[in-house]
Parts: C-alpha cells; structure tokens; sequence
C-alpha cells in the first residue's frame, strides 16, 4: 500500500501541473467564444475530465489488492488509455504556451537590459502580441487535435482492425510436394485484453479460413498471465481450420512469471491450464519438440521451442533437443516466440531454412506507410517486424494478433501473417 500511495502522490502532481498550464493557454481561447455558458461547459468539462481521471488512478492504487488478478490488466489497460489520450495531447499543446512564454521572458529581459541602460524602450503592441498569442495557442490545440484523434482511434477500432500480411518465399531445395504450401501465422494473443470480445474474435477468425491455409502457426502469448484468461474462448478459436494441422509454442507471458504466486504448485497448475487449452483449441503445443509432414514420399520439419529471450525474459528453449529428430529433413520450419533468438542460436548453430517469431508487437505502435517503417521497438529489436534474410535463411516477425498494456494499436494494426513457399 506504500509503495502504491508513493507512486500515485507523484504521478498525480505531475498530471495537474500539466493541467494548470494547460488550462493556462486555453483559456484565452474560451474566452473569445461570447456565449458564457459555453465558456462555463468548456471549462467544466476541461476540469470534469481531469478529475475522472486522477480518481481512476487513485481508485485503482487502493483497490487493486480487491481486483481479481487477470482483470487488473484490463483495469491498468484503460488507465493507461485514459492517460495517452487525454494527457498525450496536453503535451503538444502545452510545447506551443512554452513557446509564447519563453518569447515573453526574452522580450521583457531585452526590455530590462535597455531600461537599466537608460535608453528608449520600444513600445510593443499589445493587441499585436494577444494574436501571436491565439495564433499559437490556436496551432497548438490544432496538432494537439492529431494524437487525440489517433489514440482515439487506435482504442476503438485500431485494435481490430486485423491486417493481412502476404510473403512469397522461394527456396530452391523446397521438396516439389510442398511447392505452394500456404502457412497462416498468429502471435501473442493475450486473451486476458480482449475483455471478452468473442464477436471481434470470431470475425478475425473467419477471415483466417478465408485464407484456406494448409498450416496455422501460433508463436506464443496466448495470455497475460493466467490461465483463466481462456474462460469462453475455446468455442470461439477452434474455429480456425487448417488442411494439414494447427501448431503453437509457448511465449514468456505463459509462464505466469509476471505475477506472485501463493505456492509454486500454484504457478505449475496455471502453466498446465494453459498447455491443456491449446488442445482445446485445437493446436499441437510443440515444447521443444517436432513434427514431421509427409506427402508424396517426401518430408519437411516442423520444431517448436519453449520461449527463449534474452534476459529478463525467460529461456525455456531447447533448440538442440527440440531439432534432434530432424537432422535428416532438407527444409525445416521453426516456430520460436522471441526474435532474438534467430540472431542468437538459430543462424549460429543452425540451417533452419524458415523461422517463425513474434514478441514484439511492433509496440502497438508506429508507420508503415510511402517506404517509411518505423517503431520506437526497433531500437530494442532490430529484427522487429515483417521479413527478414541471412543468406539462404529466412526469420518472419508477427507484429502480433492481441494488444498488452496500451488496449489499442495507432499505425500498426493486429496482424495476420499468410506465408506462401514457393
């Protein structure tokens, strides 16, 4: 309880210092409109909205230990929504009063200096310094206007709006059988999120079965944390078809490590839950193992491998058991959460022709748009998203199906990866 009022008391100045000054560049504004009851609307409503949200954080720093565990996550997810939209914007707004002020203080230094040195101080123009000053504030609430609308979005419908992402991969000594294998991938669900949106899922489901795939690949993250985040999800998921089969791994939230447990038998039986539901939902959970696909006398491998990152994250990866019964196969698949591990192991000790990774989320955020691809996660993975090739080998990066943390996507939509070998 300490430690929570020792992080909200901060948090909470630092939020209405942001709000007086930018209440501070406002107000001109509001005053302009001639109606006084709108100005009184406009300033309750600034001040309304503030309040709600210091009472969210407040509300949820004392009452958390209430909270059943996998709901404090949707609970944390809409503070920090609450918090992005209306406080991003603030921000830029508040760069624009910085300005002004920062213009004022100059003016009037330059103004003392020539008075202390007795010489004729130029008379400004103070209704031409009022319309600098609208004029930057206006600007200010303008681009303010731009994060607010894209957050905004990104909480709504950017999050379910799932994009198809389509890659051709040749490869010369790809068994003739196999030639047009088509290979759905999905990653890091985190079902504990959707808050129950069974309605948005299924409809992601269905346009999973439209790709007609001949494998579905989940590379892990299938909760936050708990098992009994999949509560009502099995009907939904084993929906999705696949001609040859369903396969997934398991990512580093799986581990229910990012929780205290009363026991370690505890945690044990939640990891269990969680392995059995993937059956549920129809998919071979590969734990460091493989499986072998045969058509027309000729094979290709499929291995999976536990998580494996680099620290903190949890390295339960075994690639050399994992890979040992498929040494003799030509073209070999692999399904492993993290990226780091391709850069780490797989093109080090392997010639593993195709992996598959998730992870990253592209960080729910950034642009891909006219040649530009961009997100604040590349400076953590390199290897962050889409495609990628060293020599003959090949790494494909989901930039994920679910959401954590932030409950929205601005720029980088929840994806669903169609792979096509050639």
């Amino acid at each position: 309880m300490r430690a929570s009022i020792t992080l909200l008391f901060p948090l909470l100045l630092f939020m209405l210092l942001v709000d007086f000054y930018t209440y501070r560049g406002i107000k001109p504004l509001i005053t302009k409109i001639k109606a006084t009851f709108a100005q009184k609307f406009l300033a309750v409503l600034f001040w309304g909205i503030s309040i709600l949200v210091f009472a969210g954080f407040t509300l949820f720093m004392f009452r958390i230990k209430y909270v059943k565990q996998a709901e404090a996550y949707i609970y944390a997810g809409y503070l920090v929504a609450g918090f992005a939209l209306f406080y991003i914007p603030k921000f830029v707004f508040i760069l624009f009063v910085l300005i002004k002020d920062i213009e004022v203080t100059i003016v009037r230094t330059i103004r003392w200096f020539k008075e202390r040195r007795k010489k004729n101080v130029p008379q400004f123009n103070s209704k031409r310094k009022m319309e600098r000053s609208e004029f930057l504030y206006q600007m200010g609430l303008f681009l303010a206007a731009i994060p607010f609308a894209s957050i905004l979005y990104g909480v709504t419908r950017g999050k379910f709006n799932y994009r198809i992402m389509r890659e051709q991969i040749g490869f010369d000594h790809l068994p003739k059988s196999f030639k047009g294998l088509k290979i759905v991938q999905i990653s890091d669900m985190h079902l504990g999120s959707f808050n129950k949106r069974f309605d948005q899922i299924a409809k992601a489901v269905e346009l999973i079965n439209e790709q007609e795939p001949d494998l579905i690949l989940f590379t892990g993250d299938l909760v936050n944390n708990f098992a009994e985040e999949t509560d009502g999800w099995a009907p939904v998921l084993a929906k999705m078809k696949a001609k040859i089969g369903k396969y997934s791994v398991l990512g580093n939230h799986d581990y229910g490590d990012y929780s205290e447990w009363k026991s370690s038998n505890d945690k044990e039986k939640n990891l269990a839950a969680i392995k059995a539901f993937h059956k549920k939902m129809g998919f071979r959970l590969l734990l460091n193992e493989s499986e072998t696909f045969r058509i027309n006398d000729e094979e290709i491998a499929l291995v999976g491998v536990e998580n494996w990152g680099k620290p903190p994250f949890p390295q339960h990866g075994d690639l050399k058991e994992a890979c040992k019964n498929t040494n003799n196969h030509s073209f070999r698949i692999l399904m492993s959460h993290d990226p780091s591990h391709w850069d780490a192991e797989v093109l080090k000790s392997t010639d593993i022709d195709l992996t598959f990774a998730g992870h990253t989320h592209g960080m729910q955020f950034g642009i891909e748009r006219a040649g530009i691809k961009w997100s604040p996660i590349q400076y953590k993975y390199p290897r962050w998203g889409g495609l990628y090739r060293e020599g003959e080998q090949y790494l494909y990066v989901n930039r994920g199906f679910g959401y954590i943390g932030f409950p929205g996507r601005i720029g980088m939509p929840p994806e669903i990866t169609v792979v096509e070998l050639v």
